[in-house]
């Protein structure tokens, strides 16, 4: 089993994330730096990918920005979707090339981290083809939006844990309008910690990925980061 990088950054706004996320890929495609998977919280923020149209945006960005959500127009595909705490992120980058993934399987496996986390606190989650992501019978739990440029990925999963506010509801996600969007612990009916649904994802991935996965967190980031000449804006 090869092995890669965790980073785990805790709850972080969105701009710094994408912005790590820009320069990993680089140096990823260059062939500077092992695979990265990155697992965070994100400050709420909505992010409008390739295929998302102005009426997507249901609530006004003046309301928006009031409640403290940040809007981004990013390059991954599909449409809106929302990030806030309550909510796993995993944003791997990979080189599909090394992992001898095609992009349809790379899809199948992140979908099948959230299934195996899903199946950790005793849910059932499943896909529906032609839909990315993973579902219950009560609504849509795992969402998907990937990027991938000459074979190294960015951008990733995001699996509802226990979303509060759910601002989905700001937004058409995925383009559908009656989506019915659900976190972990409406499922359960009782309150899941997003702490343990990173662990049993990290597990996930590492199986999934066949990577054995070096977790770091903390002022260790920021060394490894220093390292690699990149410095660690938080903010």
């Amino acid at each position: 089993m090869k092995w890669g990088l965790a980073l785990r950054l805790g709850r972080m706004p969105y701009a710094p994330v994408w912005e790590l996320q820009r320069r990993l890929h680089e140096l990823r495609r260059a062939q500077k730096i092992p695979d990265i998977l990155i697992s965070l919280e994100h400050e709420p923020v909505i992010t409008l990918g390739r295929s998302a149209q102005a009426q997507d945006l249901v609530a006004p960005k003046e309301e928006l920005v009031k409640k403290g959500v940040e809007v981004f127009s990013v390059e991954r595909g599909g449409g809106a979707t929302y990030h806030g705490p309550g909510q796993l992120v995993l944003y791997p980058i990979v080189d599909l090339r090394a992992l001898n993934f095609s992009v349809r399987q790379y899809v199948w496996a992140l979908e099948e981290v959230m299934i195996r986390v899903g199946k950790d606190f005793g849910v059932e989650l499943f896909r529906r083809p032609g839909f990315p992501g993973v579902w219950h019978t009560l609504g849509k739990v795992g969402f998907l939006g990937i990027y991938v440029r000459n074979w190294v990925t960015m951008h990733g999963l995001a699996l509802n844990v226990a979303l509060n506010p759910n601002g989905f509801a700001w937004i058409v996600p995925c383009g559908i309008s009656d989506l019915s969007v659900i976190s972990l612990s409406d499922i359960l009916g009782q309150a899941v910690s997003v702490e343990e649904a990173e662990n049993y994802a990290l597990s996930a991935f590492s199986e999934v990925f066949s990577r054995e996965l070096v977790k770091i967190s903390g002022t260790e980031v920021k060394e490894w980061l220093s390292r690699h000449g990149l410095e660690w804006r938080s903010a």
